[in-house]
């Protein structure tokens, strides 16, 4: 594993945001587990500085130091002295098995209709609120960069680049509150998602698809990035329900 990558963008709005005083703790880890299982930050690459994490979650450096901790005795980060030292990612997705799926799909129940169903009106909604913005020529770059990054990807890979790829049209909304509502409704399926099969020709069919989406976002046609986002989520969930047929 190299640590030679760099520590993770900040910008990452839609996981690294203020927790609650109550239970700071417990949501640090969550915030922290969020942006690794997302692969918001990947295996191999450096969390953010304390100085600059602690004070973007609203937590103490202290509650920071547990909970890494905790999640470097759970296995999924491991911390480095020196230079290029930090606390990198460690944690590697599980290749999908057969029977993960179904397994996954029972343990959810009833909430997995209410959870696709969630993630079609923020995801729908969070691209129509973008198209009506007016973006900065760095914005535009990032969103071009993350459709470049997502539909030249590796299959072992595709699956991360594909999730950044959503919560940046969420973050460029400008609004905390539905990037984290995007975050939050990718991370419901997320486990689902991993459990199926990297299709080379559904990331074909989702290129184009996130061509179209991207095109609308940058047209300004509101309505045409959400009809855009509705389909390439109605081929997901086709997927789904394909597999566990």
């Amino acid at each position: 594993m190299s640590g030679e990558r760099g520590p993770v963008d900040l910008t990452a709005s839609a996981v690294f945001r203020p927790v609650r005083a109550g239970n700071a703790f417990e949501e640090t880890v969550e915030r922290l587990l969020q942006a690794i299982k997302l692969g918001v930050v990947a295996i191999g690459e450096r969390l953010p500085p304390e100085r600059e994490l602690a004070p973007r979650l609203g937590i103490s450096r202290v509650t920071l130091r547990e909970a890494i901790r905790a999640l470097q005795h759970e296995g999924y980060v491991e911390s480095r002295r020196g230079r290029f030292g930090g606390t990198f990612v460690t944690y590697r997705p599980p290749a999908p098995r057969r029977g993960d799926l179904e397994r996954v799909a029972a343990g959810m129940g009833e909430q997995l209709s209410d959870a696709l169903i969630y993630r079609m009106a923020v995801e729908t909604g969070a691209a129509q609120v973008l198209a009506g913005r007016r973006l900065r020529e760095d914005q535009v770059e990032r969103l071009r960069q993350c459709l470049r990054d997502a539909d030249t990807a590796a299959p072992g890979d595709y699956r991360r680049l594909d999730t950044r790829f959503h919560l940046t049209i969420g973050e460029l909304t400008g609004s905390p509150l539905l990037a984290a509502a995007c975050a939050d409704a990718r991370m419901r399926l997320n486990d689902l998602l991993g459990a199926i099969p990297v299709l080379r020709r559904n990331i074909e069919h989702a290129a184009v698809q996130h061509a179209a989406i991207v095109d609308a976002v940058l047209n300004g046609d509101q309505d045409a990035a959400r009809r855009a986002v509705a389909e390439h989520l109605e081929g997901t969930g086709a997927l789904l329900r394909g597999f566990l047929t």
